[in-house]
This record gives C-alpha cells, sequence and structure tokens, in this order.
C-alpha cells in the first residue's frame, strides 16, 4: 500500500478525480482518497514516480 500526501483538494469530487486518475496507472488495483485529511491511498504494484504524475495531471499537487 502507497499512501501520497495531497495538497489541493477540497471536497468529494475532488477525491473522486484523484482517485479516477490514480486508477488509469498501471499496476494499481484500488485507490482511495481522503480530502480532510489531504491523502490518497493505493493498492497495489504501481511507480510512485507514475501516481505522483497522475495526482499532478488532475489538477492537484502530490507532497513528497
Amino acid at each position: 500500500m502507497t499512501t501520497i500526501d495531497v495538497d489541493g483538494m477540497a471536497c468529494g469530487g475532488c477525491e473522486d478525480n484523484v482517485i479516477d486518475a490514480l486508477s488509469e496507472v498501471p499496476g494499481v488495483e484500488a485507490a482511495t482518497a481522503d480530502h480532510e485529511a489531504g491523502t490518497a491511498t493505493v493498492e497495489g504494484d504501481a511507480d510512485p514516480d507514475a501516481l505522483a504524475a497522475a495526482v499532478e495531471e488532475a489538477g492537484y499537487e502530490p507532497v513528497v
């Protein structure tokens, strides 16, 4: 399991955007996001750089 800190999520719709973006990354089996905690969690064997890039492409800022 990989947890990513994500800046910029403000609501459930933001969570959905992040989940959709992360779900497209090869190797991701499941993804969740929590705008209140500012995190996204991914299950599976995905490249962390690809996960961060997906979050950025969705319009949010991954915190490394």
